[in-house]
């Protein structure tokens, strides 16, 4: 019989830990490295961006198929094969001496965070199962999870001072190993007999309608979105995700049950948890670029920039928590949401230097940190305990899923936002075909050097400040985009919550209908 120790518990907090460290660490570290990385390996912009999809693609295929395969053969067992494996994909990507494999290996980087993300929780509630040691462990979980997101841009700015762009992937191979021996002295293996079949049809549906979505936007300007090929493209992720409803209503325990969006509450929060990654996480990534090539900074500085946006999602959580329980989700998560819409306008208003663009930064940020602990605790706290994991893994896949088309969505609105200034900047000789090749070269954020490499590619004369502003054009549109965006989803997560009657009925309702069940 299996009995917990103080050293056993305290080993397995730690490895649990460093394991949600390492997966955050990967989605706000990287964005610092990217114009380093593109230099480094002559990729170019939209080969950056696949970087960071790559990740997130790969998180959201396995993220629904983790939770089965570890009740059904271990959540221990998966739970090192997934950090042996996230490792070995750390250790490829900062060997990658192109640009194809460092896309290859972030891919299988994705398959093996993601995977290991999912087992966290399972062996935590697993292993403290104390009430008030249970509420310790998961507290301090909480705590240290979101360390890797908030201090992952001056972790990955220090890396690169201290060493190379290389370390941000390599950093990871020691401290795969060293939670491999932490989880493997320390964690009881456990199973789940009555787990359910691994749902591959629904799987396979969901991910090739986000890759073909994300593909369409990302390869579309140069496809041309009304081309045979970008059309084709398209009409595959609308199939792919029909034949995913279609499967998932046929399912007697579906991956995703669609009757639970009928709760107020829960679709409320939904709504909130997309609207996060449609403005504040997929900007994360541009951000960087814009105080490497539009501000001119250098790595160290960008990294503490950074942290204006990222720190207040530690420091806000708990303040947030007290606010959700004294005046109700349904009002606090709109909230949150509009103060990050409010932080995305004061950037656009100060966009032109480091001094006015922080101030936008900071509220922004606070506005995540009011909405990110309400949003969860509101999905998992609307439902019945033994869906609780299915409405976390339909959280997740729904941040994941945005997250990932949004960093393509933005990038298309800045390649446009460069293109404008452009046009109206540039004679009537030059084409469309060759404008959009101009604002490509430009987006990519690497301005060093890029008047000559204009004047020589694109034999056009332009100066560096002409560039830069066409650039800051660029922001300026993405950031519009996000303030609106969350603006409008924040309108529609209120009016989805409704009265407070209504959502404390919808709760009330859905329980007791799963207890006549």
């Amino acid at each position: 019989m299996f009995v917990p120790t103080p050293y056993r518990q305290t080993a397995v907090l730690i490895a649990v830990c460093l394991a949600g460290v390492m997966f955050h660490l990967e989605i706000s570290s990287v964005p610092v490295a990217l114009p380093t990385i593109e230099t480094a390996l002559q990729g170019d912009f939209e080969t950056m961006q696949w970087v960071m999809n790559a990740y997130t693609i790969a998180c959201t295929t396995v993220l629904m198929a983790t939770g089965a395969l570890a009740d059904r053969y271990g959540r221990k067992r998966v739970f090192l094969l997934s950090l042996a494996f996230f490792g070995t994909a750390s250790l490829s990507c900062g060997l990658a001496q192109s640009a194809s494999l460092l896309l290859i290996s972030r891919f299988l980087q994705g398959l093996g965070g993601g995977a290991m993300m999912i087992c966290q929780i399972a062996i935590l509630s697993h292993q403290f199962q104390a009430g008030r040691e249970r509420g310790r462990a998961f507290a301090i979980w909480g705590l240290v999870f979101g360390v890797g997101l908030g201090l992952g841009p001056l972790v990955g700015s220090a890396l690169i001072a201290l060493a190379n762009w290389r370390w941000i992937f390599l950093v990871h191979v020691p401290l795969s190993i060293l939670t491999v021996l932490l989880a493997s002295g320390g964690v009881e293996e456990s199973h789940n007999d009555g787990a359910a079949r691994l749902d591959l049809p629904g799987i396979l549906t969901l991910s090739l309608a986000v890759l073909s979505l994300t593909y369409f936007i990302t390869r579309g300007q140069h496809l041309g979105f009304t081309s045979i090929m970008a059309l084709s493209v398209l009409l595959i992720a609308a199939i792919s995700f029909t034949g995913f409803m279609f499967v998932e209503s046929k399912l007697t325990y579906p991956m995703f049950d669609f009757s639970v969006l009928s709760i107020r509450p829960l679709s409320g929060a939904l709504v909130g948890s997309i609207a996060m990654n449609v403005s504040f996480w997929p900007f994360n990534i541009y951000l960087p670029m814009y105080f490497h090539s539009a501000l001119g900074y250098g790595d160290e500085t960008v990294g503490i920039c950074m942290l204006a946006y990222t720190l207040p999602t530690l420091i806000v959580p708990p303040l947030a928590e007290r606010l959700s329980y004294r005046y109700h989700p349904r009002l606090i998560i709109p909230l949150g949401l509009f103060t990050i819409g409010l932080g995305f306008f004061l950037m656009k208003q100060g966009s032109a230097t480091w001094l006015t663009i922080l101030p936008g930064c900071l509220v922004a940020g606070v506005g995540l940190g009011i909405t990110n602990t309400p949003v969860t605790s509101t999905i998992t706290g609307s439902i019945t305990p033994d869906k609780g994991g299915m409405a976390s893994g339909i959280d997740m896949s729904a941040r994941l899923i945005t997250f990932a088309i949004h960093i393509a969505v933005m990038g298309l609105i800045l390649l446009k936002g460069i293109a404008s200034y452009l046009r109206n900047t540039l004679p009537p000789s030059v084409d469309a075909r060759q404008l959009d090749a101009l604002a490509g070269a430009i987006a990519s954020g690497n301005l060093a050097d890029i008047d000559q490499t204009i004047a020589t590619t694109f034999k056009i004369d332009l100066s560096v400040d002409v560039i830069r502003t066409a650039l800051v054009q660029g922001f300026d549109w993405v950031m519009l985009y996000g303030g609106i965006g969350v603006w409008l989803l924040a309108t529609l997560s209120l009016m989805v919550f409704g009265s407070a009657a209504k959502a404390v009925e919808a709760v009330g309702n859905h329980r007791g209908d799963d207890i006549q069940k």
